[in-house]
Formats: structure tokens, sequence, C-alpha cells
């Protein structure tokens, strides 16, 4: 077991990190806000009234391989590159990510739970059970773990649903590690999986990016597949920053 990697500074943000890289098969009460802000439970959490600078952002991305960016430059991951798009935007933003490669819906709690954490955030974003279905896991118990997270996700936004998104669980059924499966059961399973995160998402008025699509274009586009054969590129991931970008911009700005 790799150790964990040290905090790293970059020119536009801090990336907090919690994962390991374990080279697996797949990876309180709230008071009143202060006037001006959105929400409140600690002040560097509240946001700008409209017409106001901007402050530095706290985003927490929450997720598996998919958020780690497994055989990835750490820049490649897709948070970092989402906050390098709105680093762009004049928002300067300060990732931490918790997500390991292999983990499950059960497993990311128990690695939030070893993880010393501090909310409220502006924005969190929760990316996880690919490993559940790549187990054979039960899709009535990811239904409950998933809202779980999603609830703590809201918690850990200041209990402001609007400031979560969630990402749907991408198709590696696409890639050559899965050349000698059947791809069209794994992207049926996928979906039925994905129909259950957006529902459940949906239900607790919470932006949903589907970034299943786009990772599906990997079937003719060899580029937007990692060195591994598995995992996402580089490329991949800044389809996904592209997505989530406006959705989060409609969530700092609305």
């Amino acid at each position: 077991m790799d150790s964990p990697l040290p905090i790293l500074k970059v020119k536009y943000i801090k990336v907090d990190f919690y994962g390991y890289n374990l080279n697996a098969i797949l990876f309180g009460t709230t008071k009143p806000c202060s006037a001006g802000c959105l929400y409140s439970e600690n002040s560097h959490a509240a946001l700008p009234a409209p017409g106001e600078e901007m402050p530095d952002i706290r985003y927490l991305a929450l997720g598996d391989s998919y958020t780690v960016g497994e055989s990835v430059p750490e820049n490649e991951r897709w948070p970092n590159q989402l906050a390098g798009l709105l680093q762009a935007d004049d928002v300067s933003t300060e990732v931490t990510i918790i997500a390991r490669t292999g983990w499950t819906t059960d497993e990311l709690w128990k690695g939030i739970q070893a993880t010393e954490i501090n909310p409220p955030y502006h924005l969190v974003s929760l990316l996880i059970g690919v490993n559940n279905q790549y187990r054979g896991l039960d899709i009535d118990e990811y239904r409950e773990e998933f809202i779980f997270l999603l609830n703590k996700a809201i918690e850990y936004a200041g209990g402001d649903a609007k400031r979560v998104i969630v990402l749907s669980i991408p198709d590696w059924g696409v890639t050559p590690f899965a050349m000698s499966r059947d791809s069209r059961k794994i992207a049926t399973e996928i979906n039925l999986f994905n129909s259950v995160n957006r529902e459940e998402t949906e239900k607790a008025g919470v932006r949903y990016v589907d970034v299943t699509p786009s990772s599906r274009e990997a079937v003719t586009d060899g580029a937007l597949i990692a060195a591994d054969g598995l995992h996402p590129s580089g490329k991949m991931y800044a389809e996904w920053a592209k997505l989530a970008h406006p959705e989060v911009l409609k969530i700092l700005r609305p």
C-alpha cells in the first residue's frame, strides 16, 4: 500500500489529497447566515452577494479512481481541470479530494470517516458506483448507500443541495481492458446504476452531470483512454470538466 500523497500546491489551486493508489483493478447546528451570504456555518464558506467580488472557493470532490485520476498526472484529474476552468473565470479554487482507486459506496464512506475535513464547502461533487457494478453488488444496496452519501455531500455543502453536483458513472465497457468481456452487458448495468443515482439526485434537488455518453466516445477515440487501457485520459477528464463547468458557474454565480 502506498503512503498518502502530500498536499500539492499548484499555481491556481491547492489540492488536499487523501486517496491512495492501490493499483486496484478499477478503480450540527447551522447558525443564521450573515448579511449578503447564501449560506453559512463558518464565514469562510459564504459566497458574496450579487456584484461583490468572488472569494476563493473551497471544493470537496468525493469518489473513486475517476475522481483521483488513476493513471493521469495530478493536474489532469477532472476536479483539477475544473478548477483551471474556474480560474479562467477569476475564481480561485482550493480543491480537496477524498477518493481511492477501487472504492465502492461503503468504502468511500469509510474513507470519509478516516479523513479530517472542514465543512462547509462552497462546492461538493460526488461520483461513485462503478466498483459496485464491477463487483456485482446489489443495486438496491447501492441505492441506499448512494442516498446516504448524497445526503452527506449536501451536509458538507452547508446543507444546501444546490451546492452539490453528481456525475454519472462512465462506461468502462468500451475500454481495451474490457475487450474480452460483454460490453453490452456492462453498458446495460452501467445504465441501470445511473438510473438509480440520477433518480435520487433529482429527488434531492441536486445538479446532475451526465458524463457517460462522452465516456462511450472512447470506442472510436483511443486518446480518451489512459495508458493503462482502462481509466480515462486527461483528454476525457477535460471533457468532464467542461460538462461540469456551466453547472458549477450556476452555483457560484446564480
